[in-house]
Formats: structure tokens, C-alpha cells, sequence
């Protein structure tokens, strides 16, 4: 059987003003093993962001059950929720988010060397994952000097330095035109398949979707089948 990476059941996020309460994730289930490529069918305001942020421990979720790697998760201390999701867990956004005073290669290796890992080391980890993409002749360039697909593929770069075991990405390839979209998916699919990571990807793009190996939709604060 395959090892649980990911485990949700019945986990709900409200947001409270003095006027109301916003209930945003009502009681969601979601399993996610080792290896496994999950896609998240969710339309902007579907409150997928959410979900993907509480199972980063970027947010916490308000009730219900949250395993990672087999860890009670709700459980965890500060500490070792900012640990855990330094070292055991990578992100990828629409944006890039690359720090713009950095080259491809010392954007890469900083979450690496945030380890402890030495700059040597961290840079011929963070030179190893460029080439595999493509970006061997880019090492040195700012983002402001890459193509919009060549900056993901920084950022995809930047999220897998930690060999990571949980990969979480929300619309990775959102704000590319559609042939760099499928290129840059094309290299994400590649990359993870030789990882073995459990990935959940965020996409309203049903083309992308049928690429993974399940897919689910998030809808009216539950995930059902797609």
C-alpha cells in the first residue's frame, strides 16, 4: 500500500468580521499518496487557495482531521509546522514570485541554504535542477532577463531544492499563453514523475487535469469526484 502523504477529512476555514461569517471550506476530504499527481478542478473563489495554504501549514484549518507525512498535523507546534514545511513541503504559484535582485541560480538555492546547506552545495543542487529544465545557460540571469515561462521553471526549480515530499501548486502555469503552458506542464509532469512526490495541482484547466493521475473538484466548500 501506498504511503499517505496527505490526509484530510472533514476539515473546515471560516473567516470571521464583526458583520458575518464566510465559510469557505465546509467539511473537505482528500487523500493524497505518495507519487500521486491530484488535480484540483477549482474556479477563482472556489476557495482553493485556502485549502492549499491550511495543507502547507501556511494557514490553519478551523476543525476536522489533517495527517501529513503521518503526523497529526493540527498537533504540530509553531516550530515544527514552520520546519516541516520548510524541509518537507515546495509551492508553486501563478506568479513566480522570484526575488528580483537574484540570478535563476541564487533564487533556486536559497531555500536550500535556509537548511543549512552550504552555499557549494546549495548551488550545485540549484544548478542540477536548472539544467534538467532547460535553464543551464540562463544560471546567471535576473528574472527581469527570462521569458514568463523560463521564470516558472525557476520557481518549479526553487520549490523541488529541498527534495520535498508534498509539492502544492496553484495554477502553475495560469498566467502563461497557452503552448508555453503546456510546455512548462509537460517539464512539471516529467520532473515529478522521476520524484515520486504527492502533488496536488490547482488548475480550472480540464486539459491539464486529464494529464494527472485523478482529479477532483472543490465545490460549494466540499471536494467531490470530477
Amino acid at each position: 500500500m501506498s504511503e499517505m502523504i496527505l490526509h484530510l477529512e472533514g476539515v473546515t476555514r471560516s473567516y470571521r468580521s464583526k458583520a458575518s461569517v464566510l465559510e469557505v471550506l465546509k467539511g473537505v476530504d482528500l487523500k493524497v499518496a505518495r507519487g500521486e499527481i491530484v488535480g484540483l478542478i477549482a474556479p477563482s473563489g472556489s476557495g482553493k487557495s485556502t485549502l492549499l495554504h491550511g495543507a502547507g501549514l501556511l494557514d490553519r484549518f478551523d476543525q476536522g482531521q489533517f495527517e501529513l507525512f503521518g503526523r497529526n498535523a493540527r498537533a504540530l507546534s509553531d516550530r515544527a509546522r514552520t520546519a516541516l514545511r520548510r524541509d518537507e513541503i515546495g509551492f508553486v504559484y501563478q506568479f513566480h514570485h522570484l526575488l528580483a535582485e537574484l540570478s535563476a541560480l541564487e533564487n533556486v538555492a536559497l531555500p536550500h541554504r535556509a537548511t543549512g546547506a552550504s552555499s557549494r552545495v546549495a548551488a550545485e543542487r540549484a544548478a542540477e535542477l536548472l539544467m534538467a529544465v532547460g535553464l543551464g545557460e540562463r544560471l546567471g540571469h535576473r528574472p527581469a532577463e527570462l521569458s514568463g515561462g523560463e521564470a516558472q521553471r525557476v520557481a518549479l526549480c526553487r520549490a523541488l531544492v529541498n527534495r520535498p515530499r508534498l509539492l502544492l501548486a496553484d495554477e502553475p502555469t495560469g498566467n502563461l499563453d497557452p503552448d508555453t503552458s503546456a510546455a512548462v506542464f509537460k517539464m512539471l509532469l516529467k520532473l515529478l514523475r522521476n520524484t515520486g512526490l504527492a502533488t496536488v495541482i490547482a488548475t480550472h484547466n480540464l486539459g491539464l487535469t486529464e494529464q494527472m493521475d485523478r482529479a477532483v473538484r472543490l465545490q460549494n466548500g466540499v471536494v467531490v469526484d470530477a
